[in-house]
């Protein structure tokens, strides 16, 4: 099986993305920031530099501190799928990514996202 050309993309790459989608929704780069370091455990200052390298996602998941327990809870459809019923671990991971960065956008109050 070949891995998915996301594993092997910078994580420097998409998170302006992440940031840009959640700006064009009134929301900041520092919810963004406090959202990733809740999901991996990674200090502000790590994803800092994680922001500014090549570290590929497969790293960046492989490498975090400690991944959110809680991060089993989140469901939903991002890309439509739903997150809950990826059976690869990685994109699992990827996705739940999404789908908070997702419910950022929308609105939702971070106090609600991390659940």
């Amino acid at each position: 099986m070949t891995k998915h050309r996301l594993y092997t993309t910078a994580f420097s790459s998409v998170y302006p993305h992440y940031v840009t989608k959640a700006e064009r929704k009134g929301r900041t780069k520092q919810e963004v920031d406090t959202i990733i370091c809740w999901l991996t455990g990674y200090s502000e200052q790590q994803l800092a530099t994680l922001t500014a390298d090549k570290t590929t996602f497969e790293a960046f998941f492989a490498d975090a501190p400690q991944m959110q327990e809680r991060r089993l809870l989140i469901k939903g459809v991002v890309c439509g799928v739903r997150v809950e019923n990826v059976e690869e671990p990685l994109m699992r991971e990827i996705r739940y990514l999404d789908k908070l960065i997702d419910e950022l956008a929308k609105g939702k109050a971070l106090d609600k996202i991390l659940r």
